[in-house]
């Protein structure tokens, strides 16, 4: 059999022959009986879960050199390797699997081990194959704070106004207080792309930091492309609504619930709860992080819904400058403009749904953003409402990203509630018809000029809820020693136009150069983006890249030139106009 067959070859079977040289003729056919019954092999020293790289060379020896099960017989055990799951590139030869694994995934690896009177033993592993080029968490020495004990809640959060308070609609369990250590995990956990199917989609793929952990997507973009059914809610100051029910429909009951909902959802990260656990157990740094929360290293997903709920729930959100300027702060004092808006939106009864100083939800409700119910949410077309902190942020908005602007939304609630049956009694008239604001241009703009106070920079920056996996700057070179003066610089292409991609989104989305311009693509959000010229071949696309700045070269011709990112599709798109 040729090499080449052999490395085809999914199933091997083969003996090793222990302390038996020969085996004499006998005369008589009829078998000898053995004067002492033999025991059937067993499992001695197994096989562990075990991770490997795609893309790298693998040969592992899943029979340790015979020492995998114990040969009571003394006769030799035969041995059979099978393989089970996504394992292109890997295959048996002998008792070992090699090759070069392409895809990410688990396989499941089976070995069976049979003795001279047909008694058998098995021994089944699992092999995790991580895609290529995934980072590491680099977390500081000293734990980051986020216990309310190391962390306490802003003083506006927990005076009492009118009776109540943002404190009292803490959805906190007493069986999953924050912990320094616990929310330490849980960052790792939201920002690790090890938690979704092709190890490309983290929980921060759909919830960036900078937009208020919502996306600027109408609809997020999962693992394999597929985008979502509703908008990315925020998940600032989520700790705050007392019912403590997640999602746009509420569908879950507790936080604890919610989170494990996207990595199982078969667009968003496409995983199973228990490919999840092997895939952690299989993952280097994760058993100390689990230790430190929680005590011992076992990885369960009890442990792994408890700690990203207590990260989510350490979003605290309550150094605005509304909120300072609660607190007494005199440089954070509102505008005129600013009180005016912050009046209006107690007067025409925003308050009345973003209730306390946080502006959170008291429930779920039916805005009548349409006369029939497009979607039924939690019931009759109502939906959750996210706390308005960083609502300047994180457009677009409502359950289905419809308006980009904020003026777009003060229009709507002004003179657009559509009749919808169950729209809610808040927002009908007297006469049961929806109400009419009539709000004059001046007092919309107010109305905006309050929201963006709302916006809180600190929280927004904030590095105990940033990227851990993301890139830092290494520390500076040495001073180079005396010598002759440097030569210039290398000269590049000059480059007339820069796009930054930040919150998945290009910022601008469209720019108009001239013939043979030089575009300048730099990545601040620390996850894998392209710009992707699709409609010609005359243009070399960026790679698909994480951090730093690409450039592309425009042809001559002018034209129109869309392009978008290979990872999220035309989901994340933008245009070069040559003029």
């Amino acid at each position: 059999m040729s090499p080449s067959i052999m490395t085809r070859i999914e199933t091997a079977t083969f003996v090793v022959i222990a302390g038996v040289l020969a085996i004499g003729c006998q005369s008589d056919s009829t078998p000898i009986a053995d004067p002492v019954p033999v025991r059937a092999p067993t499992v001695v020293s197994a096989n562990d879960l075990f991770g490997v790289t795609a893309e790298s060379p693998v040969l592992y020896d899943a029979t340790k050199g015979g020492t995998v099960f114990s040969d009571p017989s003394g006769r030799g055990l035969s041995y059979a390797l099978t393989l089970a799951g996504p394992a292109d590139g890997l295959s048996v030869v002998g008792g070992s699997i090699a090759g070069v694994p392409i895809t990410p995934g688990v396989v499941a690896a089976t070995l069976t081990a049979t003795d001279s009177r047909g008694n058998t033993a098995v021994d089944r592993f699992a092999i995790v194959i991580f895609a290529a080029g995934l980072q590491l968490p680099k977390l500081p020495a000293t734990s980051l704070r986020y216990s309310d004990a190391g962390v306490p809640l802003p003083v506006n959060f927990t005076t009492l106004v009118n009776g109540t308070n943002v404190a009292s609609a803490d959805n906190t369990p007493a069986t999953n207080p924050i912990t320094d250590a616990g929310a330490t995990l849980g960052r790792v956990l939201f920002y690790d792309p090890r938690l979704s199917a092709k190890d490309l989609t983290p929980c921060s793929g759909c919830h960036i930091q900078s937009l208020g952990f919502s996306d600027a997507l109408k609809f997020s973009v999962g693992f394999a492309g597929g985008l979502t059914g509703r908008h990315s809610p925020g998940l600032a100051n989520a700790r705050f609504y007392q019912s403590g029910r997640f999602f746009w429909d509420e569908r879950a009951a507790t936080l604890e619930e919610q989170v494990l909902g996207p990595i199982q959802n078969v667009v968003e990260m496409g995983m199973t709860l228990d490919t999840l656990v092997l895939k952690l157990r299989a993952t280097p740094y994760y058993p100390a992080l689990f230790t430190a929360a929680f005590g011992t290293p076992s990885i369960t997903t009890d442990r792994v819904s408890r700690a990203l709920a207590q990260y989510v729930r350490s979003f605290v959100s309550g150094n605005s400058r509304y909120d300072r300027a609660l607190r007494g702060d005199a440089a954070a004092a509102l505008t005129a403009q600013e009180q005016q808006g912050e009046q209006l939106f107690r007067a025409i009864g925003c308050a009345g749904c973003h209730t306390t100083v946080a502006q959170i939800s008291d429930a779920a409700h039916n805005i009548g953003l349409d006369v029939l119910n497009a979607d039924v949410g939690t019931g009759h077309g109502a939906v959750k409402v996210p706390s308005l902190r960083n609502i300047a942020a994180r457009p677009p908005y409502m359950h289905d990203g419809r308006f980009s602007t904020l003026e777009q939304v003060i229009d709507f609630f002004d003179s657009g509630v559509q009749p919808n049956p169950d729209l809610d009694a808040r927002l009908k008239a007297a006469d049961g018809t929806p109400k009419r604001l009539a709000l004059t241009s001046d007092q919309k703009s107010a109305l905006v000029a309050f929201l963006r106070t709302l916006t809180d920079s600190t929280f927004l920056t904030d590095i105990r809820f940033s990227d851990p996996f993301a890139a830092v700057s290494s520390a500076p070179a040495p001073s180079p020693t005396p010598g002759p003066p440097p030569g210039p610089p290398p000269v590049g292409p000059p480059v007339n136009a820069a796009i930054t991609i930040q919150g998945n989104a290009y910022h601008p989305a469209s720019v108009t150069v001239g013939p043979g311009a030089t575009i300048a693509y730099t990545n601040v959000d620390n996850r894998r983006h392209s710009a992707f010229f699709f409609s010609t071949s005359a243009i070399v696309s960026t790679p698909i890249f994480t951090s730093g700045t690409q450039t592309v070269k425009m042809p001559t011709a002018p034209g129109t030139y869309p392009f978008q990112c290979a990872v999220h599709g035309a989901a994340m798109s933008g245009t070069i106009i040559v003029k």
